[in-house]
């Protein structure tokens, strides 16, 4: 059946990237107030960032066909973000799919929906995360979308978003949020390392709990 297709998006500079790939996720989502994320997807792969920008695929659960064919349509830095409506029955890629995005330089592979060869994929730092895993291989017919909005886990992914994650887990955002983010996850870390400070020399002020409970509504 035919596939959808449009244009990737521009691509995130390296550099943002980059300087993404250094910082905590968690860092990150406290700035976007606590509330964005992919819920049910988890990483397979030996702990590594991940940061890239966001080729998206929308495809029936446990067919591949789009994804093939999304191959054409990304580069170096793109992470592949595949809506397969979280079905687990067949796997949409395995170790080879996830290797050979490896060897073309992106950035790593983000499906909502089943892989496999989990072993093998958990031996290396490419960024792979999924819903779940089965040994049942996947379809090859089709239909599918290339380069749409897709939702993941209660998140949408738009074409050309930053997603990043690390192991405890993943968000994503518009490429214009990600200076803002930078500099306000930098200064929570300063913060947070200053707070470490205080706790290892004993004099961490505990004070803000009064006003927390007093607050508390429940």
């Amino acid at each position: 059946m035919t596939i959808e297709k449009h244009p990737s998006a521009a691509s995130v500079a390296p550099d943002t990237l980059a300087r993404l790939r250094g910082l905590q996720v968690a860092l990150i989502s406290d700035q976007l107030h606590r509330n964005r994320g992919f819920a049910g997807l988890r990483p397979y792969h030996r702990p590594a960032p991940l940061a890239g920008t966001a080729v998206t695929v929308r495809t029936r659960g446990g067919d591949n066909l789009a994804i093939l064919r999304a191959f054409e349509f990304c580069r170096p830095g793109d992470v592949m973000v595949v809506d397969a409506d979280g079905d687990c029955s067949n796997a949409l890629v395995g170790g080879i799919l996830t290797f050979y995005a490896a060897s073309i330089g992106m950035a790593g592979m983000v499906l909502d929906g089943a892989i496999r060869d989990t072993a093998e994929i958990g031996e290396r730092t490419f960024p792979v995360y999924a819903r779940g895993h089965t040994h049942r291989g996947p379809y090859k017919d089709g239909p599918g979308a290339i380069n749409v909005p897709v939702t993941l886990g209660g998140m949408t992914v738009r074409p050309g978003d930053i997603v990043v994650g690390d192991q405890d887990g993943l968000l994503s955002f518009a490429p214009e949020e990600a200076e803002d983010l930078i500099a306000k996850a930098i200064a929570h870390r300063e913060k947070e390392e200053q707070t470490i400070a205080a706790m290892t020399e004993g004099r961490w002020d505990r004070s803000f709990i009064d006003a927390l409970e007093t607050r508390a509504i429940n």
